[in-house]
C-alpha cells in the first residue's frame, strides 16, 4: 500500500446538530490539513477551570472533503488513513459510519471500499471533539496528516515492512526484514516479493527476492536476512539512514511497492555501563515536550515538527520524551534525520481520570489498539530507544495498578522486543493516600510538589515509596522516575540491577541532576520539564513573589506554561544557556538581567520556574538604579565590566552551581563578563530609533502542504541589538502563492489570537509562519503601528513526485 497526500480541499465548521439546529448553519471554512479547530477561537476569561487548557473552550467540529473515485478503483482496495484526530473521531463516508477512534494521538485507518460510489463524487466527513478531557491545551480536529491509500487486492499491508538490526559489527550488519502481504482477492495468489536496500547515496547495498503464496482473506509474513557490508551506523552524532524498498510482482507486472527508512544500530543497557549505542555510552540530555506547535496550535505540520527538533538539538538536547502521548510521524522522521533519541509515550492515564472526560473513559476498551498503533508507527524509526507505557499513573502503587503495568509492558514487548520499556512514575502519587493528612485540604498533586520542597525528596526516598514502587519498577526495563532524584543513590544499593532515568525533572535542579547522571552509570539521563514552552497548564513556570497569592496555575490572561528552555516561537530563554553550560557544551559564559521592576520582591516561584531575567542591557527609565545581573559559567571565577570598568570578580563554576549574581547600577553601554578561562560574553544597549526586520529561516521552501517558512520579526538598532523594551503592533501581509498560517510572540500572557494578521511584539520580537499554496515567489510584508515597514521574499519550489 502506498500513501497519497489527502490533506487539501477540506472544509471545517462547528458541528451542526440536525435535531437542535436553529437559524443559519455555520459557514464552512476552506482549510488544508493538518489543522487545529481550537487555536483561532476566542479564549474564555470567565472560565474558572480554564487554566489547564489556556482558557480555550472545547467543542465539536466537522471536517468535510469531497473527492471523485474513478470506476476502475472498484477492483482495488481503498483505505483512508488518519495520523491523529483529536478526539473521539467518527468517520463518515457518504453519510454512513465507516470507522471511529477514541484516542486523539494514535493513528488509524478505515476501509472505504463498501462505502464508496465509484465513478461519482464522494463525501468524507469527520467529527472531532474536545471537552474537559485534557490537563493541557489539546486543540481539536484533524491535527495530523491524512492519506488516501489505493492498492491492488494483493498488496503490502499498511506499515507492513519491518526492519530490525540485531546482528551488527564494523564489517557487516544483518538487516532482518519482515514484510506482511495481504490477499484481499477471492483466490490463492502467488507473487514475487523483492526487497532492495539502499544507502544514503541511493546506492544498492543488498537485494533479495522469492515467491510468496497467500491464501484469500489471509496474511503472509515474508522474512529475509540481508547482509549489509561496511554498515554506516546510526547514532546521535552520525544519524546514517538506509531505505528498504519492497516490490510485489505478479508475472512481470509490478502490482505494489512499499518502502521504509531505517537505521543500523544496537542498543544495550545495564547498571554498570549504562545506556550504549553501538557499544558507546550515551548520557541522555533529554527534554520533555508537549505536542502543540505554539502559534500553530496542535497542527503537526511537518516543517514545524522538524524545526522544533532542529532547535532543541542546537540547544544541547540529544533526546526527547513525547509527553504524554505518542509522537507524530513527522517529528519521528526529523529525529531520525537529525540524530535525536526518542522516548515515545502512550498514555497520561489508565483507569483513573485526571480530567472529567479524559481517556480513562476509553482505556479499558482501547489500550491494546493504541499500543499497537504506536508500535506500528515507531517500529522502523532508528531514533526510538524506549516506549513509555504511562505518565504519573496514580494506581501504579497498588497491586491492581501493577497488574496493569505488567499487562501493558508485556503487550509492548510482544510487538517489539528491540526497544526498552519504561514509565514515568511519580513516587508522591503512589503514597498520596497515606500522606493526605499532611497535605492541605483540596491540594492537588502539582501544587503539593511545588510547595513541599524538601518534603518531596524525603517522601521519594521513604520506605513507603520503596515498597509501593517495587512491583511497577520490576515490570520495566528502565525505571522512569518523575521528580524522584532522591532515589538515585539509594536504589544503587537497594536494587543493584535497576537502571534509572530521570523521566521528568525540575529545570532549576539540572546542575545537581546532571552531576548524579555523570557520577552513576545506572542513571542514564535526565528529561527536563520542559524543553519547549507549551500552551495550557497556564503559568506553571511563571515567576511568583511573596507579595502575591501563591498558586500552581496562573489566572487569565496566562496562556502558556512558561516553563520551557525555548519559548513557543523558538527563541532560547536564559535557562537554555545555563543548561548548555551544565552539560559541558558551552565554554562561553552567559549574561541575563533580572527585570528591574521586580527588584526587592521576594521570589517564591515553583521549582519549574526560572527567574524573570532577560539577555538585555536596555532598561530605559532605570538609569542609575540598581539591577541584578545573573552570570552563568563553568569557570571558577568571572569578572564583570561595565563600559570597560571592572565591577569585581565573583566565584562561579560547579562549586557555585555554575552561576553568580552582581548588583549593578544601570548605565547604558556595554556590559561584559570575562571568565578566568579567557572566555567572554557581552550585552549592549540598543541605541537610536528602532528599525523593523524580518528574517526567514530558509530562502527556499517546498511548494508543499507539509512545508512552512518561519519569519522572525524584530525591532533592532543599527547594530542589530533588539529593543527588548519596545513593543509594537505588527501586521503581516502575504502576497503570492502562500498564506499566513500563524502570527504571535513568546508572550505567555498574550490575549491576541494567533489566527489574526496583526499581533504585538514581546521583548521586541514576533514570529510569522507562512504556508505555501503553490510554486512561485512569496512576498511577506511586515509593518508596525508607527509606520515602519520591511519585507522578505521566500521562493516556493515545485517538488516533482
Amino acid at each position: 500500500m502506498k500513501r497519497q497526500q489527502f490533506c487539501e480541499d477540506w472544509t471545517v465548521r462547528p458541528k451542526v446538530n440536525e435535531f437542535a439546529e436553529l437559524g443559519v448553519s455555520p459557514p464552512e471554512e476552506p482549510i488544508t490539513l493538518p489543522h487545529d479547530a481550537v487555536i483561532g477561537t476566542p479564549r474564555d476569561a470567565e472560565r474558572g477551570d480554564g487554566a489547564p487548557t489556556g482558557f480555550f473552550r472545547g467543542g465539536t467540529w466537522e471536517y468535510t472533503k469531497k473527492f471523485f473515485v474513478p470506476e476502475e478503483h472498484a477492483a482495488r482496495r481503498i483505505r483512508i488513513e488518519f495520523e491523529g484526530v483529536y478526539r473521539s473521531a467518527l468517520v463518515y463516508l457518504n453519510d454512513d459510519l465507516a470507522g471511529c477512534w477514541a484516542s486523539g494521538y494514535t493513528g488509524f485507518s478505515v476501509k472505504a471500499d463498501d462505502f464508496l460510489r465509484y465513478g461519482e463524487q464522494n463525501v468524507l466527513r469527520v467529527e472531532a471533539r474536545a471537552h474537559r478531557d485534557s490537563r493541557w491545551y489539546s486543540g481539536a480536529g484533524i491535527h495530523r496528516p491524512v492519506h488516501l491509500i489505493v492498492a491492488e487486492p494483493v498488496h503490502v499491508a499498511l506499515d507492513g515492512v519491518r526492519v530490525t538490526t540485531r546482528d551488527v559489527d564494523a564489517a557487516r550488519a544483518v538487516a532482518e526484514i519482515a514484510t506482511t502481504i495481504e490477499n484481499e482477492d477471492v483466490r490463492l495468489r502467488t507473487v514475487t516479493v523483492e526487497t532492495t536496500l539502499l544507502d544514503a547515496e541511493n546506492s544498492v547495498v543488498a537485494t533479495d527476492k522469492a515467491p510468496v503464496s497467500v491464501l484469500p482473506g489471509e496474511d503472509a509474513v515474508f522474512r529475509q536476512r540481508l547482509a549489509v557490508p561496511d554498515p554506516a551506523l546510526w547514532s546521535p552524532e552520525m544519524p546514517s539512514l538506509y531505505r528498504a524498498v519492497v516490490t510485489i510482482r505478479i508475472g512481470d507486472e509490478i502490482t505494489d511497492e512499499a518502502e521504509t527508512t531505517f537505521g543500523i544500530r544496537t542498543f544495550q543497557l545495564d547498571p554498570a555501563r549504562g545506556f550504549r549505542i553501538n557499544g558507546e555510552v550515551v548520557d541522555l540530555r533529554g527534554a520533555c515536550i508537549h505536542h502543540d506547535n505554539g502559534v500553530l496550535g496542535a497542527a503537526a505540520i511537518g516543517r514545524a515538527e522538524e524545526r522544533r527538533v532542529e532547535l532543541l538539538k542546537q540547544a544541547g538536547f540529544n533526546a526527547l520524551r513525547s509527553a504524554h502521548n505518542p509522537m507524530s510521524r513527522a517529528m519521528l522522521d526529523a529525529c531520525d534525520r537529525l540524530g535525536v533519541l526518542v522516548m515515545d509515550e502512550t498514555f497520561d492515564m489508565w483507569t483513573r481520570s485526571k480530567s472529567d472526560f479524559d481517556y480513562a473513559l476509553d482505556f479499558a476498551d482501547w489500550w491494546e489498539r493504541d499500543i499497537e498503533a504506536m508500535v506500528r508507527k515507531d517500529q522502523n524509526h532508528a531514533c526510538v530507544f524506549a516506549y513509555s507505557i504511562g505518565n504519573e499513573i496514580p494506581e501504579v502503587g497498588t497491586p491492581h495498578g501493577a497488574v496493569w503495568a505488567r499487562r501493558l509492558a508485556e503487550h509492548v514487548r510482544s510487538l517489539d522486543d528491540t526497544r526498552f520499556v519504561t514509565s514515568g512514575v511519580n513516587g508522591l502519587l503512589t503514597a498520596l493516600d497515606d500522606l493526605k493528612a499532611a497535605a492541605a485540604e483540596g491540594t492537588g498533586v502539582n501544587t503539593a510538589m511545588a510547595n513541599w520542597g524538601d518534603v518531596l525528596d524525603q517522601v521519594g526516598a521513604s520506605d513507603l515509596v520503596t515498597e509501593r514502587t517495587a512491583e511497577v519498577f520490576a515490570t520495566l526495563d528502565i525505571a522512569g522516575m518523575n521528580y524522584l532524584e532522591s532515589r538515585y543513590e539509594i536504589d544503587r544499593e537497594l536494587f543493584p540491577h535497576r537502571v534509572i532515568v530521570g523521566s521528568e525533572t525540575f529545570p532549576t535542579h539540572i546542575d545537581k541532576l546532571w552531576e548524579l547522571v555523570k557520577r552513576h552509570p545506572h542513571v542514564i539521563g535526565d528529561f527536563t520539564w520542559t524543553g519547549w514552552d507549551y500552551l495550557g497548564e497556564a503559568g506553571v513556570g511563571r515567576p511568583q513573589y511573596g507579595d502575591t497569592p501563591a498558586a500552581f496555575l496562573g489566572g487569565y490572561p496566562w496562556l502558556t506554561a512558561w516553563v520551557g528552555d525555548i519559548d513557543i516561537t523558538g527563541n532560547r530563554r536564559p535557562a537554555s544557556y545555563y543548561r548548555e553550560i551544565v552539560f559541558g557544551l558551552r565554554p562561553a559564559p552567559y549574561i541575563a538581567v533580572q527585570r528591574p521592576e521586580n527588584r526587592g520582591r521576594a521570589a517564591v516561584s515553583s521549582p519549574w520556574a526560572w527567574s524573570d531575567a532577560l539577555p538585555a542591557w536596555t532598561w530605559p527609565g532605570h538609569e542609575g538604579k540598581p539591577v541584578i545581573v545573573e552570570v552563568y559559567s563553568d569557570a571558577d571565577e568571572v569578572e564583570l565590566l561595565l563600559n570597560g570598568t571592572s565591577l569585581g570578580r565573583r566565584p562561579a563554576g560547579r562549586q557555585h552551581r555554575y552561576r553568580t549574581e552582581f548588583e549593578v547600577p544601570y548605565t547604558p553601554g556595554t556590559l561584559e563578563v570575562v571568565a578566568c578561562t579567557g572566555e567572554r560574553a557581552e550585552l549592549h544597549t540598543a541605541t537610536g530609533e528602532p528599525s523593523l526586520t524580518a528574517t526567514t529561516d530558509r530562502p527556499v521552501v517546498r511548494a508543499d502542504v507539509d512545508d512552512l517558512a518561519f519569519v522572525d520579526i524584530a525591532l533592532v538598532d543599527a547594530d542589530g541589538v533588539v529593543f527588548t523594551s519596545v513593543e509594537r503592533q505588527v501586521r503581516v501581509t502575504v502576497e503570492g502563492p502562500g498564506r499566513l498560517q500563524g502570527l504571535g510572540s513568546g508572550d505567555p500572557t498574550s490575549t491576541e489570537s494567533f489566527a489574526d494578521d496583526s499581533h504585538p511584539t514581546f521583548n521586541g520580537r514576533a514570529l510569522a509562519v507562512i504556508r505555501p499554496s503553490g510554486p512561485g515567489e512569496i512576498r511577506i510584508v511586515v509593518t508596525d503601528d508607527t509606520g515602519l515597514r520591511t519585507e522578505v521574499t521566500v521562493t516556493a519550489e515545485k517538488i516533482e513526485k
